[in-house]
């Protein structure tokens, strides 16, 4: 008799599957959208569920957490609301100039951080007019709202890929640290009792990896209810 497959085991909700969300610091947001203010980033630490450090952002009586863009420091003076573009200032989409590279960008007005949050990541203002186009590292492009705001820089934490694990401990326990299953085997290295993708044939899968949006949990892996296939020209 085969074992389930890994989609299937999510579901029960073990330990082996849940995040470690007890020991994450908290949620990242912004001030209120009318308001034009002045703070004071009061401290700087390491989230285990983030890959970039956050920065704890003192506005009068409330306290934020924002990813840390690049070259802040503790008691350094941040602005919300204001066109005044330095790095870690929260400024409205509409009141950046064009080329500019910002992060911690609101999906709509009002929303708090939604894109670019994880280490190293940006995104550059290419186009303003009703909507502002924004482009990614990814060269991928989309228009945003002009209310929603973004804050200058790009987050810290850039070069975290370049220094290797080197043993599979060290990954061990900074996988653990976010709650990710490490490590894990892949389908096609499986039986075929145990995976649709498993087979005594090598590692491949036999069979087309794109899979119905209605299949049943057991067959729902690879290409799931996709799009398109192939690559792109």
């Amino acid at each position: 008799m085969g074992k389930r497959i890994i989609s299937q085991r999510r579901g029960r909700g073990t330990t082996t599957y849940r995040s470690h969300s007890f020991h994450f610091k908290g949620f990242t947001s912004y001030p209120r959208l009318d308001q034009k203010i002045i703070g004071k980033i009061t401290d700087l630490f390491n989230d285990p569920g983030r890959t970039a450090p956050l920065a704890e952002i003192q506005f009068g009586k409330s306290k934020i957490l924002i990813p840390a863009p690049e070259g802040v420091k503790v008691n350094q003076d941040v602005s919300c609301g204001e066109k005044n573009i330095t790095t870690g200032n929260i400024v409205n989409l509409s009141d950046i100039p064009i080329g500019i590279e910002i992060c911690n960008i609101e999906k709509s007005p009002g929303t708090g951080p939604s894109f670019c949050k994880s280490s190293g990541a940006k995104a550059t203002i290419i186009n303003k007019g009703t909507k502002i186009t924004l482009q990614f590292k990814t060269k991928k492009q989309r228009d945003f709202d002009p209310k929603c705001r973004a804050t200058i820089g790009i987050v810290a934490g850039s070069g975290r890929k370049e220094k290797p694990f080197v043993k599979a401990g060290k990954r061990h326990h900074a996988m653990r640290a976010r709650g990710k299953l490490y490590p894990k085997t892949s389908g096609v290295a499986m039986n075929a009792v145990d995976h649709p993708f498993g087979c005594g044939r090598g590692r491949h899968m036999g069979k087309p990896k794109t899979v119905s949006r209605n299949a049943p949990p057991g067959r729902k892996v690879g290409l799931i209810s996709s799009k398109r296939t192939g690559r792109r020209k």
